[in-house]
């Protein structure tokens, strides 16, 4: 298998260019009559990188592929590809993959003769067309199955199969529509590992819409967030989660306790009667909301505060719902009338703790962090 995996490398790596910048949008913007669906969205990505265009429904992020890939006309804005504006290229001009949340396989034809089909529009002499298309087969652990029919695969093989149409004609960018979310859940977490190999070995500039933010986390070397027709935020999948720029960043990436309080200076909040310390923010006291992961606290036996280090904050609660989802349990705390969401990792012969128990919340202040309100 690996000796295939080296010859399929061989017959379909991309071919190296400048390091720069590969594909960069400036100013996109897509206006469907009085409606804007993207607004002026810039971005570079570099090459052989993988970006992931995350946000929930109706957010842009398959308006801006669709853009890209050339099925949608932009309203204003430019797309370049090494410098070269394509915005107004017909798609078959652009010299890109893409794969759909549905494959879009052809029925009727076998499975050698889809993975063909680009080779045969680009009018590629059959014998290479032959190697190619075996050689894209082998890449994706699929070779012998050239001759079956996608109605005769499961639904991991035929996304294989779109996989490997889309990346033998060697696209200058490869474009993923949502690709694993027609898959099991098992499936999804063999194909996102199977798909980010394929496109570090080719080196293929990629980009990916997902509305699931382990894809996007796991998959991704840059993570674009979109809402509302506009990119929230573009950075590495730990800045994204680490250092969100919004709100509503933190509070779509990862699971997160939002909390309604008042900051009293650049380092601290108040909840309720208590203060707390929060991560350095520049905003000026008054009304503001603080975030903290769930999986970031600290649930710890009761006993008193001067045996806690100042540098960490401590508050007493009480245990009022624990919900057990294997890896993990899940805690509801009340702290004198606020709940916060607690994650701890499930331990073997170990015992968990229940409804009623009395118990002191701990974290850091630099994982709290202050947002307006």
């Amino acid at each position: 298998m690996v000796a295939l995996a080296q010859r399929a490398d061989r017959e379909l790596v991309i071919p190296a260019a400048q390091p720069e910048g590969h594909l960069r949008l400036e100013g996109v913007t897509k206006r469907f009559n009085e409606v804007l669906a993207v607004s002026g969205v810039d971005l570079e990505l570099p090459r052989g990188k993988m970006l992931g265009l995350l946000g929930p429904s109706g957010c842009g992020k398959t308006t801006t592929l669709r853009m890209i890939a050339g099925l949608l006309p932009i309203s204003d804005g430019r797309i370049l590809v090494d410098g070269e504006d394509i915005a107004h290229l017909p798609p078959h001009r652009r010299d890109f993959g893409l794969v759909f949340q549905n494959y879009a396989l052809f029925p009727h034809l076998t499975v050698a003769e889809n993975v063909a089909f680009g080779l045969d529009m680009r009018r590629v002499a059959k014998a290479e067309a032959r190697a190619r298309v075996q050689a894209a087969l082998e890449l994706v652990h699929l070779p012998g199955f050239g001759d079956r029919k996608p109605r005769q695969m499961s639904g991991g093989q035929q996304q294989r199969v779109a996989l490997a149409r889309a990346v033998v004609v060697r696209p200058r960018v490869l474009l993923l529509d949502e690709p694993l979310s027609n898959l099991d859940a098992k499936l999804r977490d063999e194909m996102r590992t199977e798909i980010r190999e394929i496109q570090q070995r080719l080196g293929i500039t990629t980009v990916l819409v997902t509305h699931d933010q382990v894809e996007a986390l796991t998959m991704c070397d840059l993570v674009g967030v979109m809402s509302h027709g506009r990119l929230e935020q573009l950075g590495t999948p730990e800045d994204i989660y680490e250092r969100p720029a919004s709100l509503f960043v933190a509070d779509f990436v990862g699971r997160t306790n939002t909390l309604e309080c008042t900051l009293v200076d650049q380092r601290h909040v108040r909840i309720g009667e208590a203060v707390y310390g929060c991560a350095a923010t520049a905003l000026p006291p008054g009304k503001v909301k603080a975030v903290i992961r769930p999986h970031r606290i600290l649930l710890t036996p009761p006993r008193d505060r001067s045996l806690i280090s100042n540098a960490t904050n401590c508050a007493a609660g009480r245990v009022t719902r624990v919900v057990y989802v294997g890896d993990l349990l899940q805690y509801e705390i009340d702290i004198g009338g606020t709940r916060l969401a607690v994650e701890a990792p499930t331990r073997a012969l170990s015992q968990p703790m229940a409804v009623g128990d009395k118990l002191l919340c701990e974290w850091s202040p630099d994982d709290m962090l202050v947002f307006p309100a």
